[in-house]
């Protein structure tokens, strides 16, 4: 049977509290008030608005030049510890050492032809304070075994940031270096990230430069007006500038990732979107019932005001949970995205009402045929509704099964970080490195570093010599000012990214006497792997503890904010356990152009985890605050069900189109992190609207009935008054 209820024109219907005949008073809340106050001091919000972007503007252009290159460490780890040594007191010899490959297949490294090469790389780093100790090749250490290729190394005196810029402006020129037969590429950890970090940025420019217009096409179909689809994204790009600038001013205080502003604009872009399509939709339904711009700015900010507040906190506190990993760079990833979603979040709730209040019903600017016939109760989704109302049992097991099948493979999922893989076949590490590989061995380019006290030379040495999976070591070099250590560099038998570096990388801590550190480039990768898969399972509680919190606040029901927060879950598991099918085991490889690893890059279960279980809460909020407001005004809980989707299910259908255009585009990126990124959030994005938004949870909300709504009365009396209906 469909549920009549108030629409357009029609009598709001009376509220569980309100006697017949009595019109209840329009005052609102604190949300309400001001969004009054936005839409009536327009201009005064305009101009503030436009000295923050002027000033944060100015610096936004030097974003991607300003930010942090590094941070991929987990701090107080062993590894870490060796790298700081090893500055200190080895030159520079560190992980962060840029290695400078020579090779000529007709000259020898002893030959002046290469020799004039290698002084010429050298005089590159003169007289740059970020450069230690250049060392020449060495005999039996630094030159392959048939003298055709050579490794010159310059010790790294600056912070592995630092060290990843000096490469950025240098390596240009050690690569012109190259000619008459001579091969020259710098390689090493900071050149990787360099040339990781240049391949990712022009890889997310790219795919937003394709987003943008696809995005203004889907907006203009749910809007069906060019003024109405146009704000949305006007204002996430002025979320946009202020967070680049933001992050700018915040580098100048502690680095930031440059990573940060990539997720920060794919993520910005996708939630202002989000919370510009609630606030706009209701705006319209609002304004089509009162014709008072200013008053339906009021209810619009009352209602789903509300609701965007709720969901940009829940969006905020996932991603704070990521701040517990002790790795810099994902770190500042977290803070990118919440330094994004704050601006965005405050463009929402000031400036979209003053542009509102402004505009009033030149909103419907530019509209299409269809869109005058356009409500915001959509018939299709409440006949939808009514359909999953009258036949729960099918559509709730449907979608269980497909969701607990799509999710069963994340069992076997795989996480290491990236391999060298994940920059381009062109790219000169990946070519130094390759080189390196079939000159002196698989493992050649992942050395791993030993520092111990000088009394433990020799027994650091034979030990690390009879472990299981090292190819060769180094004779102890003495620490070069004098203090009382000596460095060991062990070359493993198998490339750095391979599952059994892990294993030599143990031997070698457990084996070797107590004051032996053990560091390189590959034990740092697998400590920071390790901390990441430490960190996991807290992080994971924490985000769930901490969304059911805000959902019980929101909507003072316990039942129905479980079962929103296992639901989320749900859609996250299912994610992942496609992407272990596409990125571990290669289902699906050729046609989206990459060659998997056998595993996912390490950061990704992580950051990952709160961003998608940050955007199915996203859409919890608007389904089920709305859902709340019917619940608030007729006590049926039939009503809130049914129309609850009827008033939220076109928002979430195009707000999800559009997240799913906006991470899609990732998908063909060249680069393996954007196109795991795009593919595993747009498929969470998908898998969540379509059978967990749109099918799962109202069907929930029918099987629970008015049990779903219910709350004791001394959670009641200990939690915060919070209504979604107006007035």
């Amino acid at each position: 049977m469909r549920i009549e209820h108030a629409v357009d024109g029609d009598q709001p219907p009376k509220t569980a509290k309100e006697k017949p005949g009595t019109a209840p008073p329009k005052t609102g809340g604190v949300l309400a008030r001001m969004g009054a106050v936005m839409a009536t001091h327009a201009k005064w919000v305009f101009g503030v608005w436009l000295i923050a972007l002027v000033a944060l503007g100015s610096a936004a252009p030097t974003v991607f030049s300003s930010l942090a290159g590094a941070g991929w460490q987990a701090n107080g780890s062993e590894s870490v510890q060796v790298r700081e040594l090893a500055q200190e007191h080895f030159g520079g010899n560190s992980s962060a050492a840029v290695q400078v490959v020579v090779h000529s297949d007709a000259e020898q490294v002893s030959d002046p032809a290469v020799q004039q090469v290698l002084d010429e790389a050298t005089a590159v780093f003169a007289d740059d304070p970020r450069f230690g100790e250049v060392i020449a090749p060495q005999p039996g250490m630094s030159i392959s075994p048939d003298g055709h290729t050579g490794i010159l190394i310059a010790g790294a005196n600056a912070s592995t940031d630092e060290m990843v810029k000096a490469v950025d402006e240098l390596k240009a020129e050690l690569t012109a270096l190259s000619g008459d037969g001579i091969e020259v590429y710098p390689t090493g950890a900071s050149a990787l990230w360099s040339d990781f970090n240049e391949a990712n940025h022009d890889a997310m420019i790219k795919a937003e430069m394709v987003s943008w217009p696809v995005t203004l096409a889907i907006m203009v179909l749910a809007f069906g007006s060019l003024v109405a689809a146009g704000l949305p994204l006007l204002l996430t790009l002025a979320g946009l500038v202020a967070s680049a600038g933001g992050l700018v001013l915040l580098n100048e205080i502690t680095p930031i990732s440059v990573w940060a502003m990539n997720f920060a604009m794919m993520f910005a872009l996708a939630l202002g979107i989000d919370y510009a399509l609630f606030i706009v939709a209701r705006f319209r339904d609002a304004l089509r019932k009162s014709g008072d711009p200013r008053a339906a700015v009021a209810e619009t900010m009352d209602t789903a005001g509300k609701a965007v507040v709720l969901s940009g906190l829940t969006v905020l506190v996932s991603l704070s949970a990521v701040l517990l990993v002790p790795a810099p760079a994902v770190r500042t990833m977290a803070v990118g995205i919440m330094l994004a979603v704050t601006f965005v979040l405050a463009a929402t709730l000031t400036l979209l009402p003053a542009v509102l209040g402004k505009i009033g019903p030149k909103i419907n600017g530019g509209a299409l045929p269809y869109a005058k016939r356009q409500q915001h109760r959509s018939p299709k989704f409440e006949a939808w509704g009514n359909v999953l109302h009258k036949h729960p049992w099918p559509f709730a097991i449907g979608s269980l099964l497909v969701l607990i099948a799509l999710s069963i493979p994340v069992l076997g999922l795989k996480v290491a970080m990236p391999s060298i893989q994940v920059v381009p076949t062109d790219a000169p590490v990946r070519q130094g490195y390759e080189l390196v590989q079939s000159q002196m061995g698989d493992g050649a380019p992942g050395m791993l570093q030993i520092i111990a006290p000088a009394s433990e030379a020799d027994s650091a040495a034979a030990t690390a010599r009879a472990t299981e999976g090292v190819d060769m070591v180094t004779p102890p070099i003495p620490a070069m000012d004098g203090s009382d250590y000596v460095m060991l560099q062990a070359v493993p038998t198998v490339d750095p990214s391979d599952d059994a570096m892990g294993s030599i990388l143990d031997r070698l801590r457990s084996d070797l006497p107590p004051q032996a550190l053990v560091g390189g480039a590959p034990a740092e990768n697998l400590d920071l792997q390790q901390a990441l898969n430490d960190y996991l399972p807290v992080i994971i509680g924490v985000i769930l503890t901490l969304g059911f919190l805000l959902l019980l606040v929101a909507l003072q029901a316990p039942l129905i904010a479980i079962l929103g927060t296992i639901v989320s879950l749900l859609s996250t598991a299912a994610a992942f356990g496609v992407a272990k099918l596409i990125f571990q085991d290669g289902h699906g490889a050729g046609l989206l152009g990459f060659t998997p690893q056998g595993f996912l890059d390490g950061w990704g279960p992580v950051f990952f985890f709160a961003m998608i279980f940050a955007i199915a809460m996203d859409y919890t909020v608007f389904l089920l605050s709305t859902a709340k407001e019917h619940y608030e005004e007729s006590g049926d809980p039939k009503v809130a069900q049914v129309m609850g989707l009827a008033h939220s299910g076109r928002v979430i259908a195009a707000a999800a189109a559009v997240m799913v255009a906006v991470f899609f585009t990732f998908a063909f990126a060249e680069p393996l992190p954007p196109k795991e990124m795009g593919i595993i959030l747009g498929v969470a994005v998908l898998l969540d609207a379509v059978l967990i938004r749109l099918v799962l949870l109202p069907v929930l909300l029918r099987l629970t009935g008015h049990a779903a709504w219910w709350s004791p009365a001394w959670l009641r009396r200990i939690l915060p008054d919070i209504s979604f209906s107006h007035g």
